[in-house]
């Protein structure tokens, strides 16, 4: 599904739903889109937002895209969830690998549970012989300093593009002392949000120029906005 996020292309959710594990979670524009969609009668929203749910109908979505995008994974949920079986997470980085060649897409996939992936690669790697597939990025959320050690677990992943997500920035954070390659800041979302300092996003900007390699500091994202706006994320 098309869609409006400032860094991707194209949203694909193989799997729905979530629960929270940090901060970070509290207004997820996921929670509260989800009951819209159950009352829309969207396939793949009838449940709670908080049960994890695979979608195998469409899991071979990226195989029908010819031209080559930015795909940002599981929108809708987390990857590397518990409850997403190993098996189908194997499943989807095949299908991920096989449209790479074929029309050489970016994917996307951002985690809350970097150990999951850690864990994950570790025992699947061998499915790989030339290794973690260059264009799946691999990125973890630090809504706050608190949770910036995720990137320390982020970095036993050798993914040739790990990036940070700064969403929301819930607080000054300074990750100088971790090396990634791309990162996107913006404020909390929904009715609930909570407040962003202007200057602890441009702060932040700044910090993640100095960690990142000087040829793709030019790609930070300050997006500092405080409304869910009008993503599209349904496929």
């Amino acid at each position: 599904m098309p869609s409006s996020i400032e860094w991707t292309d194209e949203t694909w959710n193989p799997v729905t739903g979530c629960s929270k594990v940090s901060l970070g979670c509290d207004n997820c524009y996921m929670f509260a889109l989800y009951p819209r969609l159950k009352a829309m009668r969207v396939p793949g929203y009838d449940a709670r937002p908080d049960l994890v749910q695979l979608q195998p109908d469409r899991l071979d979505l990226p195989l029908s895209w010819n031209r080559p995008r930015r795909v940002f994974v599981n929108s809708m949920s987390d990857a590397f969830h518990r409850d997403i079986p190993d098996h189908y997470l194997l499943s989807m980085f095949q299908v991920m690998k096989q449209s790479i060649d074929r029309a050489g897409h970016v994917f996307q996939v951002l985690t809350k549970r970097p150990g999951r992936a850690a864990a994950w690669w570790q025992k699947h790697n061998s499915y790989f012989p030339d290794g973690w597939p260059e264009n799946i990025w691999l990125g973890t959320s630090v809504e706050n300093q608190k949770y910036a050690p995720r990137l320390t677990v982020l970095a036993r992943v050798p993914a040739p593009v790990r990036f940070a997500s700064v969403e929301p920035l819930l607080g000054s954070v300074d990750l100088t002392a971790w090396l990634f390659g791309w990162c996107s800041v913006m404020g909390d979302c929904g009715r609930r949000k909570r407040a962003t300092s202007p200057e602890n996003g441009l702060e932040m900007v700044g910090r993640a120029q100095v960690a990142m390699p000087r040829e793709q500091s030019s790609l930070v994202r300050q997006t500092a906005r405080h409304s869910m706006g009008s993503r599209n994320e349904l496929q």
